[in-house]
């Protein structure tokens, strides 16, 4: 008897195990209420050291800060193997990585780093989790060790706890949204806009091809060539979850706040001196509430397809930057942006985003809040 339940343990944990691999990898996402960054909590090696990354869309792959670390399960990878020729040399090494009550991630890569690579982070964060289209990045690790779809969703709460699902969202949380999402193509620069890479290379972060911008529902009167990407990888829109707020090409942002600003006049919104960076702020007591945030007009980036646009609006389309000032939630990338549309982490809030690299697809929902949802109680 005592053999035979044993037995039914063991087969127990290995459904269990199995289970847990097929569904990828959940962690929480919170906000740091000072730098606006968003992190996660996860545990690395055999000592479980207990890591707190910035989660970073762009970012080619995983640093933590190791001073002191120690593992009985760490190993550096020999410059001359395969694992070093897809960390294109950068000096690496694999530990297993953990996040609660999931199954572990052997051999996960990661760079180290010392403690003054730490500043600019927010307090207590010791790391970077990348999620860019690279072999190292998290999403392609977990995918590749687990043989699931490659594909991740990502969640910023304004409040509480977001979710960044590996492998895709769980069953409860599609048919919660799947009614809400919208998808357009991901899009490849190919030129490559990481800090350093080899000429020839593509881009590694994420790019829609944006075809217009809409204010209350009248279209900017902007160049189409500022939304498209030239042959040195200049202009298009890409998703970052580094800057703070989006940040658009002047030739886009001065036509974009006088729109703002007329629309919200319109409402009998007031406006008021400007507070650095931003340029169209108005007074918060001429702002009627709602339970997507401040009512003020609304900003579509515009989309291929029929009828497909992503809808900033309420509390991602403004920010309160003090008790008596609401600003339009944009910033001005200057004359000669890379970039022409960086969409930042303030307008991705209460979001729900699925990077589907399998079909190359981004499906988004726009505002939860606007549903009576959000990302804190998917």
């Amino acid at each position: 008897m005592a053999s035979s339940h044993c037995a039914i343990l063991f087969f127990l944990a290995i459904l269990i195990s199995a289970s847990n691999a097929q569904n990828g990898l959940t962690l929480p996402i919170r906000r740091d209420a000072k730098t606006s960054q968003f992190y996660t909590t996860v545990e690395l090696g055999s000592n479980r050291a207990a890591i707190t990354p910035i989660i970073d869309l762009g970012a080619q792959f995983s640093w933590f800060q190791c001073d002191n670390y120690v593992s009985s399960t760490y190993s550096p990878i020999p410059c001359d193997s395969r694992k070093c020729e897809i960390a294109r040399g950068i000096g690496f090494g694999e530990d297993t990585l953990y996040a609660k009550n999931q199954q572990p991630v052997p051999e996960y890569i990661f760079s180290c780093m010392e403690s003054r690579f730490m500043e600019g982070l927010a307090s207590g964060a010791n790391g970077l989790v990348g999620l860019a289209r690279t072999e190292i990045s998290l999403h392609k690790q977990v995918t590749n060790k687990f043989n699931l779809p490659n594909r991740f969703s990502i969640c910023f709460p304004s409040s509480g706890l977001g979710k960044l699902s590996i492998g895709g969202p769980s069953s409860s949380t599609l048919s919660t949204i799947s009614k809400l999402l919208k998808a357009t193509p991901l899009i490849v620069n190919p030129v490559s806009t990481a800090p350093a890479f080899t000429v020839g290379d593509p881009s590694d972060e994420y790019f829609i091809d944006v075809k217009s911008i809409r204010v209350g529902g009248e279209t900017l009167s902007v160049k189409n060539s500022y939304f498209s990407i030239d042959k040195d990888g200049v202009g298009g829109t890409k998703i970052s979850t580094i800057q703070n707020f989006t940040a658009v090409h002047n030739s886009i942002y001065k036509p974009l706040a006088r729109a703002f600003t007329k629309a919200a006049a319109d409402m009998k919104i007031r406006s008021v001196a400007a507070v650095e960076p931003f340029r169209a702020c108005f007074s918060s007591d001429s702002i009627s509430r709602t339970p997507a945030g401040p009512s003020v007009p609304t900003v579509d980036l515009v989309l291929p397809g029929n009828d497909i646009y992503w809808r900033i609006s309420g509390a991602n389309a403004v920010v309160e930057v003090n008790q008596r000032t609401t600003c339009l939630a944009f910033v001005d990338g200057g004359s000669s942006p890379r970039t022409s549309v960086v969409i930042g982490a303030h307008q991705l809030e209460d979001n729900f985003l699925e990077f589907d690299l399998v079909s190359s697809q981004l499906k988004f929902s726009s505002s939860l809040l606007v549903q009576n949802q959000s990302c804190s109680r998917l």
